[in-house]
């Protein structure tokens, strides 16, 4: 018959658990290491730092391209956006509201939406929908 485990036994299986799996984390970590060399030859400590240095260098210029250079980009577009606000511009906030754009000021923009006049942060401008007709258009 079967019977519960106590408190004690259930310790110990979980410390057997955890100590075999260290170890064979252990053991993977090891397997990824670098063969010996053959023929007994040393292998070149010199070698060694500039293959490490140029996997980095590799690593960072990916990172850079991947995450670091598309963020700049954005940014720089959305303070362009900003500095495109004009009075009667559609536009859309971070928020999720949709309103035509009343006055600019210096960090806030005036917007209306249906009957409501809000005054929201330059920044919480998300895109511009809709242009407003210039009139030196025509």
């Amino acid at each position: 018959m079967l019977g519960l485990l106590n408190a004690d036994s259930c310790i110990d299986l979980a410390a057997q658990f955890f100590e075999r799996m260290n170890f064979d984390a252990f053991q993977a970590l090891l397997a990824m290491g670098m063969p010996p060399p053959a023929d007994g030859k040393q292998r070149n400590p010199t070698g060694d730092l500039v293959y490490s240095m140029g996997l980095l260098v590799i690593f960072g210029l990916m990172f850079y391209v991947v995450l670091i250079r598309p963020q700049q980009k954005k940014a720089k577009e959305h303070t362009e956006l900003i500095k495109a606000l004009r009075p009667g511009d559609k536009v859309l906030t971070s928020g999720g509201i949709l309103g035509v754009v009343i006055s600019v000021k210096d960090k806030s923009v005036s917007i209306r939406s249906a009957d409501t006049k809000l005054e929201v942060l330059k920044s919480a401008v998300s895109e511009i929908t809709e242009k407003a007709a210039s009139s030196s258009e025509a």
